[in-house]
């Protein structure tokens, strides 16, 4: 499985008293990614709910935070599938600089396919497994 690039700019909004991202916005850039990478294979989150019957949660998260990123920094997060089970994917995620190689953040973080309805495990769609593989 090859790794999904998305850049990220930070704004005034992403940082806290100290003017480095505030450390929860790293999981949403990361959201942002893996939501963009599933749409690059061609599934919409809001069409595989209407007509698959399925959302996506998040069911386990590990961060580690190695260097702050500051306001106005262009940064690239990169996701990749290191985990592939009937109900979930494990992705890889890391960003870091783009004019650079520094690590500034990584996480591994599990997501789950749900039934819309029961809010139960479900079998991920089979098209989304073959685009994935």
């Amino acid at each position: 499985m090859t790794d999904f690039l998305w850049p990220i700019r930070v704004y005034y909004e992403d940082t806290d008293a100290a003017g480095v991202v505030y450390y929860a916005n790293y999981l949403k850039f990361m959201e942002r990614a893996r939501t963009e990478y599933v749409r690059s294979l061609g599934f919409e989150q809001d069409d595989l709910r209407q007509q698959q019957g399925v959302v996506f949660v998040v069911r386990n998260v590990s961060l580690q935070l190695h260097q702050p990123a500051r306001f106005n920094d262009e940064l690239e997060v990169v996701s990749s599938i290191h985990g592939i089970a009937r109900t979930h994917l494990t992705f890889k995620q890391v960003i870091r600089r783009a004019a650079e190689t520094e690590l500034l953040c990584e996480a591994e973080i599990q997501v789950v396919s749900i039934d819309a309805e029961k809010w139960k495990p479900r079998a991920i769609p089979a098209e989304m497994l073959q685009a994935i593989e």
